[in-house]
């Protein structure tokens, strides 16, 4: 009997056999590829492999032991490096520290650690300092106020419905737009504090319209020191004083000249306002000034409630439908219904030195005049410097503020006090001056000295060199800290008066000063 197979059948042997010949390929060239591996493991082929071990790592990755020796360079600060002889460096000094012109240069330097003093060309003669008096004025905010403390503007429901009071705490680096975290000009933004005000709002049943009213009272006295020049007001060296502006008191962010608002608060206020009509709720027109009504006793932070806490405009079982009787009628006259936090005090301080802020350094005068118990006035602000130098033991019968920004020619300080100023902040008790240090401007890198050490004369300097500048018409000024060719740490002030002005030769001289000492072994 002959079998036969209907096509189908055929078809399905013959693509069960395509099916099988790569299966069974594939299994004969996994066992090709596996047999040699498994030999080449060595006897125990049964066994899993052990990984191999790690290599060792090369020398060019290992973190290094020592810092290369480069020769020329300065060495590290060094307690024990010899100090520079005297007689040598006064010869070197002489040379370079020379008007252009008409008047004379003040100076002295003296070792950090020791206070050895290494070079007196009458250091202790009074002498308008310029902004080289802002270092008083970060010393003292230090001590009273200390480096990690923030400036907070608040929004305060006002004594009537509808109403909410913006109260300046001292921040004058308000940006307009959202909060900047990272930054120092804008850390706070009036944009986020309105978003955050018109939540309260809400929540506590107010859906507008809105009145603004600004609270600036936490400066009292003149707005403008009488030791100021008008032109200098006019040309925008420095405006009158509030507890709250936008931008440095700066018509835009960034901006370093020209007019300044002559109501830095009341610009605030209206800012804060037109944000608020972006967040969503209907604003009334006009800012008019009124005192915030007292806050709330029992609240946190001196009186404050935090938005959103019982009592600042949210109802007591947590509620913020507006159903609740205190939604219906609001929140209460003095709760808090939003903060913003200024950047630090240590960071605020850092700009001042640096861009040499004349603003900032009254209002931070100010505020450490309100820390330490003194009202915050320009006359507040002056004896709470004083005070702070006299608990330094830094001599001041001799010393006269007229203002902390250096804008007059009132002022008197001697380099003598400025060098122990400056060597209390790099080696003194007080840890919390070493803050400052990092706003002193660097030679050919930053700040107001960020132009300056480029020429060959100057460039022993360049990198080294860390100095305030100050400048008027016929004064300059550089007063700073230097480590020197062997690792000696010195600080120093040079002062110039009576100098004629325009003349360009005068910060030349104090530039090659100090590039003298930052090259020197002067032995």
């Amino acid at each position: 009997m002959t079998r036969t197979t209907s096509p189908r059948g055929q078809d399905s042997r013959a693509a069960g056999w395509r099916r099988s010949v790569p299966a069974v390929l594939l299994g004969l060239l996994v066992i090709a590829l596996v047999i040699p591996a498994g030999f080449a493991l060595g006897p125990g082929f049964a066994g899993p492999s052990r990984p191999p071990a790690k290599p060792a790592a090369g020398p060019w990755q290992l973190p290094p032991s020592a810092l290369t020796a480069v020769p020329g360079a300065v060495k590290p600060l060094d307690d024990a490096a010899p100090f520079p002889n005297a007689a040598t460096l006064a010869d070197r000094l002489n040379a370079t520290l020379k008007t252009d012109g008409g008047g004379t240069f003040t100076g002295m330097v003296q070792d950090a650690v020791t206070g050895e003093v290494l070079f007196d060309r009458a250091g202790d003669e009074g002498r308008a300092p310029a902004s080289n008096i802002k270092l008083l004025t970060a010393a003292a905010a230090f001590r009273t106020l200390g480096p990690d403390r923030r400036f907070t503007t608040r929004v305060i429901a006002g004594g009537t419905p509808g109403t909410v009071v913006l109260t300046g705490g001292g921040d004058v680096l308000l940006g307009a737009g959202d909060s900047a975290p990272d930054g120092v000009l804008g850390h706070a933004g009036l944009a986020t504090l309105a978003k955050s005000t018109v939540t309260a709002l809400r929540q506590a049943g107010v859906t507008g319209p809105v009145t603004v009213q600004l609270d600036d009272s936490l400066f009292t006295g003149p707005s403008l020191s009488p030791a100021w020049s008008p032109d200098d007001v006019a040309a925008g060296e420095v405006a009158p004083l509030f507890p709250l502006a936008l931008n440095g008191a700066r018509f835009a962010p960034g901006s370093t000249a020209g007019a300044r608002p002559q109501d830095a608060a009341m610009t605030a206020a209206e800012a804060f306002a037109a944000r608020l009509g972006e967040a969503g709720i209907t604003v009334a027109p006009g800012v008019v000034r009124a005192k915030a009504p007292m806050q709330e006793a029992g609240a946190k932070g001196k009186g404050n409630k935090d938005p959103g806490e019982k009592g600042a405009g949210v109802a007591s079982d947590g509620s913020s439908d507006g159903s609740s009787e205190a939604a219906d009628a609001g929140p209460r006259a003095g709760a808090v219904l939003a903060v913003a936090e200024s950047a630090t005090v240590g960071e605020q301080v850092d700009l001042l030195l640096r861009t040499s802020d004349n603003y900032l350094a009254e209002v931070m005068g100010r505020m450490a005049a309100l820390a330490s118990g003194q009202p915050g006035s320009g006359e507040g602000a002056i004896a709470a410097v004083l005070k702070q130098l006299q608990e330094l033991k830094i001599p001041t019968d001799t010393l006269h503020a007229a203002d902390l920004a250096g804008l007059t020619l009132e002022n008197r300080v001697t380099a003598r006090q400025l060098t122990e100023l400056v060597r209390a902040m790099t080696n003194g008790p007080d840890t919390r001056l070493r803050s400052a240090l990092a706003g002193f401007p660097v030679a050919g890198l930053t700040g107001t000295l960020g132009s300056r050490y480029t020429d060959a004369t100057t460039a022993a300097g360049a990198g080294l060199v860390r100095a305030k500048t100050g400048t008027l018409n016929s004064v300059i000024a550089l007063s700073g800290y230097v480590v020197d060719a062997d690792g000696r740490l010195l600080v120093f002030s040079f002062i110039g008066n009576g100098l004629t002005p325009g003349a360009t030769g005068n910060k030349e001289a104090l530039d090659r000063t100090a590039s003298t000492l930052a090259a020197c072994g002067c032995r």
